[in-house]
């Protein structure tokens, strides 16, 4: 359990309100409303102050803390889709300069996962406009080529490292360039031996997408492309595939294969995970 009490203006207490709306409760004596989000309680007091209590506080929180910490500029790379069934792998790399702060923190710009898909639909499409960014989309069909030669981590390690060359085509990248770490530095640098080029002036680091506004803007904008990914999935076939990789998955993948057989299921999937063998013993 941790508490963070922040002082913020009017804007960002509307935006963060506006956010969380569907967690309202009443709110105590001398505050302007509560809302309980899951992990969270966050109050805002008619004074400006707002606290967050809860085991996921810093999360909630950490859009809106003070920037002055902040290295900028820094560019940041995450991705999404690694652990969906279907549809593609996803990863972003962006670039925050002191310009962007703001609008970053206007947004409540943080890690994809503690945002809803309506809320990544909203901010994403100015996070694209006003940030300096690339994205990469591989599909089901070319992951599962890919995944063929390659493991998870080694197509991941390969996808981080081309989206910095791509960013580094666009822009000139920062001293600071954060990768939210899913392998020991060592291990992904092993991964690119036999790349021709290679960004090597990297910073690892877990949970790096609450503490990086540039990572928390990929990990938006990654989001964001899969999700679009999948709405054209879900018009191609007049079905719609369920997100992640538990039962309701298997659900899908079941409808999928009755309508349009085994054969198409590398299409829309990533074939490699358990959910293909619970097909097979059916």
């Amino acid at each position: 359990m941790s508490t963070i009490t922040l002082k913020l203006n009017p804007s960002q207490r509307r935006h963060l309100f506006e956010t969380l709306k569907e967690d309202q409760t009443n709110p105590p004596a001398y505050a302007e409303w509560q809302v309980r989000p899951e992990g969270c309680v966050i109050t805002s007091y008619e004074s400006g102050k707002v606290v967050f209590q809860g085991k996921d506080a810093e999360v909630y929180a950490s859009p809106f803390q003070s920037v002055s910490e902040v290295k900028v500029p820094q560019a940041g790379s995450d991705e999404v889709g690694t652990g969906d069934y279907f549809g593609p792998v996803c990863v972003s790399a962006s670039l925050v300069r002191k310009e962007d702060i703001d609008l970053l923190t206007s947004l409540g710009v943080k890690d994809s996962k503690a945002l809803t898909d309506a809320e990544i639909r909203h901010i994403a499409p100015e996070l694209s406009e006003y940030l300096i960014h690339t994205v990469l989309v591989v599909s089901p069909k070319k992951y599962n080529q890919v995944h063929a030669r390659y493991n998870m981590n080694e197509i991941k390690a390969l996808l981080h490292n081309q989206a910095y060359l791509n960013l580094s085509r666009k822009t000139s990248l920062p001293s600071l360039c954060v990768v939210d770490q899913f392998a020991e530095e060592p291990v992904y640098f092993h991964y690119l031996r036999y790349e021709k080029d290679v960004v090597r002036t990297l910073h690892f680091e877990t949970k790096a997408e609450n503490k990086y506004p540039a990572v928390g803007a990929a990990s938006v904008l990654a989001r964001y492309a899969f999700l679009q990914y999948m709405d054209k999935m879900d018009e191609a076939y007049d079905m719609r595939f369920a997100k992640g990789s538990g039962s309701p998955a298997d659900r899908s993948a079941s409808e999928f294969v009755q309508r349009y057989g085994m054969k198409k299921l590398g299409e829309v999937a990533k074939l490699h995970f358990k959910n293909t063998e619970k097909l097979n013993l059916k």
